[in-house]
C-alpha cells in the first residue's frame, strides 16, 4: 500500500492503554508505525488515562464516569481513536454510551466517540483498507493466534489479524484449538476467581503446546501477560508477542517475559 495523499491523512489519537504504557511500550511504537504506514497522522495525547474498565467491572460507576469524561474530552478533536487492545476499545465503543444513559448530553458525546473508536488491526483492515503491509515484514517461525474476548465478541475482530499475518514473509499460522475460548484473565476476574482463572489458562497453554507453534500472538496485552506468565512457569519455550510487533517488523527485542538482552 502506498502512502495516502495529504488530503487523505486522517488524524488518529492513539489510546496507548495502561498495560502497554507500563509493561510493553514496544506495542505502542509498533501501533504508531503501522498507523503512519496506513497514511494517518498520529498523536499520543499526554493527558490520556485509563479507559475506566477496572472501575467499571468493579461496579464503581461514579469514578468510571469521571474517567470516561476525561477520555472523551482528550480525544474529542481526532478523526479516529485507535487502541492496540480490543478490551479498551470495546470499553469505549460498547460501554461508554451505556454508562451515560442517565446523562443525555454526555451520552451524545460518548456515542460520537464510540463511532470513531477502533481496535488497531480492525482499523487498519476495515477502515484504512490495508491489504499489503508496507516494507514486507518478515518473521521466521510458526505462530498461533488467540482471539481475545472483547475484541472478538464486542468488536468482531477475527479475520483481520489473520489477513495481515498472511502478508508476513516466512510466517506460518497454525490455528489454535479453542482460539475463541477465554484465557482466564478477564481483568478483575482473575483476582476474584483465581482458581477458575488458573484452570482456564492451564487449558489454554496446553492447547498452545499442541499446535507446535514457537510463537503465540494476540491483540490484547492483558491476555498475553496472563498466558506468557503461565507458559514461563510451566517451563515452556513458546515466545509471546503482541500481533502489532510482528506486523510492524519490531521483533528484535525480547518477547514478553523474556529477560532483556
Amino acid at each position: 500500500m502506498t502512502a495516502a495523499p495529504a488530503a487523505d491523512r486522517p488524524s488518529v489519537g492513539l489510546f496507548v492503554t495502561c498495560l502497554v504504557d507500563l509493561y510493553r511500550p514496544t506495542v505502542g511504537f509498533a501501533a504508531v508505525e503501522l498507523l503512519e504506514q496506513a497514511g494517518c497522522a498520529v498523536a499520543v495525547p499526554a493527558t490520556q488515562t485509563c479507559c475506566g474498565q477496572p472501575a467499571y467491572n468493579a461496579g464503581d460507576v461514579p469514578d468510571t464516569k469521571d474517567i470516561a469524561r476525561r477520555v472523551i474530552d482528550t480525544f474529542s478533536a481526532f478523526d479516529y481513536v485507535v487502541a492496540p487492545s480490543g478490551s479498551c476499545a470495546g470499553m469505549i465503543k460498547a460501554h461508554y454510551p451505556r454508562l451515560f444513559e442517565d446523562e443525555p448530553e454526555w451520552q451524545h458525546e460518548a456515542l460520537m466517540l464510540a463511532e470513531r473508536t477502533h481496535e488497531l488491526v480492525s482499523f487498519l483492515v476495515d477502515v484504512r483498507g490495508l491489504a499489503d503491509l508496507p516494507g514486507r515484514p518478515a518473521y521466521a517461525g510458526t505462530v498461533t493466534y488467540h482471539d481475545s474476548c472483547s475484541g472478538l465478541r464486542e468488536l468482531g475482530v477475527k479475520a483481520q489479524p489473520r489477513a495481515l499475518l498472511s502478508q508476513v514473509e516466512g510466517l506460518t499460522l497454525t490455528e489454535l484449538p479453542g482460539a475463541e475460548i477465554c484465557c482466564g484473565f478477564g481483568g478483575t476476574f482473575c483476582v476474584k476467581y483465581p482458581d477458575v482463572s488458573n484452570k482456564m489458562v492451564e487449558e489454554k497453554t496446553a492447547d498452545i503446546a499442541d499446535t507446535g507453534a514457537d510463537t503465540l500472538l494476540a491483540g490484547d496485552l492483558g491476555c498475553l501477560l496472563n498466558m506468557a506468565g503461565k507458559l514461563k512457569r510451566q517451563g515452556r519455550a513458546t515466545r509471546v508477542r503482541h500481533v502489532a510487533e510482528v506486523l510492524a517488523g519490531m521483533t528484535d527485542r525480547p518477547a514478553i517475559g523474556e529477560p532483556r538482552r
